[in-house]
């Protein structure tokens, strides 16, 4: 006999479209719905914004978990670790665009004329049901209008609203300890050296502290472990490599994967679509 959960999974399908508007200086665009895909703890370099369409997701941000319900908006600022799943059996549909810091600058300064301030937003879980219908109305004319002054028009009103009333840019300059130092050259070392098989006592090495200690303070500072940050470089070091055109197999092996289901997992654990469907979102 064929369960409750079974029947509406039958139902249901996961699927995912992921595309670019390269007049956005390149600004990446989701549209899914997840079932049993889970995402791996990760970091954007820019931001995380989107809307729920159907079901909920919870997720671990900063120290906690929070639940996304339907007819909600979330924001992820630019290098917080964050995951994703379903916490029900017919999971979620939503809407996602990864917007990067030089380009919401720029949208903060046409409205108020502050040049090279970053928006900070303080909650994840946006719940304005305005912000949230400029969000899916802007997120659907990227999708599907060719008119330039709609969109441009669309992103300005949709981003400028959500930044007036809800971020905050009054951030104390944090104190720079010899322990955050240290994470710093480690994440910089591990961005030049990606590549390689590097081991704890190597880097732990490059920056003068014990190994312990270092896992220890990387994982306080940046909310996981070396490796899991090695992986998260990997896999933007073959987005970038997707967009020049090479092979996924060789992609796999430059960027320090085992092979090209290696690389296609983590990518999908990341990303939330394989390196392939990445790749036909650039054509």
């Amino acid at each position: 006999m064929v369960s409750s959960v079974a029947m509406i999974r039958q139902r249901l399908s996961e699927q995912a479209k992921f595309w670019r508007a390269q007049e956005y200086d390149n600004l990446e665009l989701l549209r899914a719905t997840y079932i049993t895909h889970s995402f791996d703890r990760h970091i954007h370099e820019g931001y995380a914004i989107g809307m729920m369409e159907r079901g909920a997701e919870r997720f671990y941000y900063r120290g906690d978990h929070y639940v996304l319900p339907e007819g909600c908006a979330v924001v992820i600022n630019p290098g917080e670790i964050h995951t994703g799943h379903a916490i029900r059996a017919d999971g979620w549909t939503y809407r996602m665009f990864y917007p990067d810091v030089p380009f919401v600058q720029r949208i903060l300064a046409e409205m108020t004329g502050r040049h090279g301030v970053m928006p900070v937003f303080n909650q994840p879980i946006i719940r304005d049901r305005y912000v949230v219908a400029l969000i899916r109305r802007m997120h659907r004319i990227l999708e599907t209008s060719d008119s330039r002054l709609e969109r441009d028009a669309a992103i300005r009103v949709a981003l400028g609203q959500l930044i007036l009333r809800h971020a905050d840019d009054r951030r104390v300059p944090p104190i720079v300890t010899r322990e955050k130092f240290a994470v710093q050259h480690a994440r910089a070392y591990l961005r030049q050296h990606y590549a390689e098989n590097v081991s704890l006592d190597d880097l732990a090495a490059q920056v003068n502290l014990s190994p312990y200690h270092l896992v220890h303070v990387f994982h306080a500072e940046v909310g996981v472990p070396p490796h899991v940050y090695l992986t998260h470089v990997r896999v933007e070091r073959a987005k970038a490599l997707l967009a020049a055109g090479q092979p996924i197999a060789q992609i796999a092996a430059e960027v320090g994967f085992t092979d090209q289901s290696h690389l296609t997992r983590r990518f999908k654990g990341v990303v939330g679509v394989t390196p392939g469907h990445y790749r036909q979102a650039l054509a």
